[in-house]
């Protein structure tokens, strides 16, 4: 019996699993419970990798994950998942995918409680808390928290790209972005939104897509708290703090912060625009240029303000709008700390202190400082107009131009200042307009040293010296040194007036000339004189009436010398050199130098009177006669006799009196000898 007992006591296993658990890594102390496993663990340590690819010689530590590698070459998928039928080069991906299936994540985060289906998903999520990066870049010296991300980085040093688009040929670094490239071809879009049944072709998009929905934004910034939506938006907007560029253009040596920036800036030297507008043809260096393009033609605007309700195409536009609400700028000028809402604006306005005009147009040379406007102005020379007006039909040559024209048909003026309360339809219009308020003219002339609030003003003022006028009208050929002056030429001869007074229905050919006779019924008068104190309803009747106070004659006639304090002053008194008379009455055929004659003769033809006295209700089909006209209810006689004193309610009652003291008989009748 002893005998069996010491007999059961020498085939115990015991001695044997702990002299099998006892194989430990004398380098980090990790342990294994075979010593092939051990073995093949030490080559992580030397980098030994005895197992190459006979098809591209890629090294391997083992022969098993050889074996797997051998399978990307010869498109073998042995295992297969028995709930849907897909294919896998292995076991553990079948594993993992089931899990897909069953919803089962058993792998759980103890710092966070987040859980995964995979445990190297958690040993990467874990290295997020502990700031850990083991692979280190011996070419540049950066760390990464996954050995895969180091493969991938190296490959930006080395430039391979070993994966192959089997149609186009083109090649790719990693194998995602040849799967996310091969969609172009077939149109492939696997992964679907069940509350919105819009598709995706790439998973991180319908993620994406669902936080947009529901707000998640699960990745803070460590820096300054602000939260991101995805991994990858957090590692990009980092270096803004850090300054980190490590991407750069190997032909004009640009730094770029991310990789895609860095491959769409490659194509403005290739010329390459992949993506294709199916709708207008169309096409973009970038697929979410392309998508947010396809929005013109959907009208579609995911994007909504929680404030107001106002909806967007873009989300990054919701962004910048919500600044109108809450204030914000966080982009501050370094030279004079002027702060701006949109970084774009910062970089417009740096070229002020600059006098920087990097983008140049290939036809007639002229310089831009953004280059949007640069693409503004090629449709001058192309006359392209693609964005048209759904209610009017009226084209545009930009969408911005197509936005700001919606407004007139909607009324919308989102946009109110915040001293005077006025609103605008556009930001521009409305930052411009403040500057009414400052006195801020930040654009100078370094010609004259005149200044301007506005950069067009300062561009349209240089072309006084220059005489350059390069908006020609295409029915009459008449030149314009602006292109707002030909686009209200032109009108002169469609006869088209799309401003209407809501008051009196009066139509008007101008919005400016909208807004100022508005002000006959409100009575408003918004612009002061500081010399006189007398107000004016316009700004440029006050900057005229100035010009009574400095005697300044700014504008004189090349044929005779004469000055004038208005160029419009000048360009009637050269009719009378020219005898041009360009305003032609439709109904009895008189002309006129003058616009506003036609208007007050038409008068004649329709009977209209559209200036009542507010006293005894008397109309005058001209202002000046309701302002005589008053001056016999109120007494005024403010015309004056320098040589007896005389009063008298009208100029021209004036001149006749003054002949009495000096004799002089103007007329002279031409039937005398």
């Amino acid at each position: 019996m002893e005998k069996s007992e010491k007999s059961v006591e020498l085939i115990s296993p015991e001695p044997k699993t702990k002299e099998m658990s006892s194989y430990d890594c004398d380098i980090c102390r990790k342990s294994f419970l075979q010593k092939s496993d051990l073995t093949m663990h030490k080559r992580i340590h030397k980098g030994e990798k005895p197992y190459p690819c006979d098809i591209c010689g890629k090294s391997f530590s083992c022969s098993s994950k050889l074996s797997t590698h051998i399978r990307s070459h010869t498109g073998e998928k042995p295992y297969q998942c028995d709930i849907c039928g897909k294919s896998f080069s292995r076991r553990s991906n079948v594993t993992a995918h089931k899990r897909t299936h069953t919803g089962e994540k058993s792998f759980n985060c103890d710092i966070c409680g987040k859980s995964f289906s995979y445990s190297s998903h958690l040993t990467d999520h874990k290295r997020i808390h502990a700031g850990e990066k083991p692979y280190h870049c011996d070419i540049c010296g950066k760390s990464f928290s996954q050995s895969v991300h180091l493969t991938r980085h190296i490959r930006t040093h080395t430039g391979e790209k070993p994966y192959n688009c089997d149609i186009c040929g083109k090649s790719f670094s990693h194998n995602n972005a040849l799967t996310k490239h091969m969609y172009i071809h077939t149109g492939g879009k696997p992964y679907r939104s069940e509350v919105s049944g819009k598709r995706f072709s790439i998973k991180r998009s319908l993620t994406s897509q669902r936080r947009i929905r529901t707000g998640e934004k699960p990745y803070p910034c460590d820096i300054c708290g602000k939260p991101f939506s995805s991994n990858s938006y957090l590692n990009v907007h980092r270096r803004i703090h850090t300054g980190e560029t490590p991407y750069q253009c190997d032909i004009c040596g640009k730094p770029c912060s991310n990789n895609s920036t860095l491959a769409a800036h490659k194509r403005i030297h290739s010329g390459e625009k992949p993506y294709h507008c199916d709708i207008c043809g169309k096409t973009f260096t970038q697929n979410i240029h392309l998508s947010t393009h396809k929005r013109i033609h959907t009208g579609d605007r995911p994007y909504h303000c929680d404030i107001c309700g106002k909806s967007f195409s873009q989300s990054i536009h919701v962004s910048t709008h919500l600044r109108t609400h809450t204030g914000e700028k966080p982009f501050n000028c370094d030279i004079c700390g002027k702060s701006f809402s949109e970084s774009n604006t910062l970089t417009k306005h740096r070229r002020i202190h600059m006098g920087g005009k990097p983008y140049h147009c290939d036809i007639c040379g002229k310089r831009f400082s953004v280059k949007r406007s640069l693409t503004s102005h090629h449709d001058t020379h192309t006359g392209e107009k693609p964005y048209h007006c759904d209610i009017c039909g009226k084209a545009f040559s930009s969408n911005r131009s197509l936005t700001l024209h919606r407004c007139i048909h909607t009324g919308e003026t989102p946009y109110h200042c915040d001293i005077c309360g006025k609103p605008f339809s556009a930001n521009s219009a409305l930052a411009a307009h403040k500057r009414i308020h400052t006195g801020e003219k930040p654009y100078h002339c370094d010609i004259c040293g005149k200044s301007f609030s506005l950069n067009s003003v300062l561009t349209a003022h240089i072309r006084v010296h220059t005489g350059e006028m390069p908006y020609h009208c295409d029915i009459c050929g008449k030149p314009y040194s602006y292109n707002s002056a030909l686009i209200s030429h032109r009108r002169i001869h469609t006869g088209e007036r799309p401003y209407h007074c809501d008051i009196c229905g009066e139509s008007f050919s101008h919005n400016n000339t909208l807004t100022t006779h508005k002000r006959i019924h409100t009575g408003a008068k918004p612009y002061h004189c500081d010399i006189c104190g007398e107000s004016f309803s316009h700004n440029r009747v006050l900057t005229t009436h100035k010009r009574i106070h400095t005697g300044e004659k700014p504008y004189h006639c090349d044929i005779c010398g004469e000055a004038f304090s208005q160029s419009s002053i000048l360009i009637t008194h050269k009719r009378t050199h020219t005898g041009e008379r360009p305003y032609h009455c439709d109904v009895c055929g008189k002309s006129f130098s003058q616009n506003i004659h036609l208007s007050t003769h038409k008068r004649i033809h329709t009977g209209e009177r559209p200036y009542p006295c507010d006293i005894c209700g008397k109309s005058f089909s001209r202002n000046s006669h309701l302002s005589t006209h008053i001056r016999t209810h109120t007494g005024e006689k403010p015309f004056n006799c320098d040589i007896c004193g005389k009063s008298f309610s009208e100029s021209n009652t004036l001149t006749k009196h003054t002949c009495i003291h000096t004799g002089g008989k103007p007329y002279h009748c031409v039937n005398i000898a």
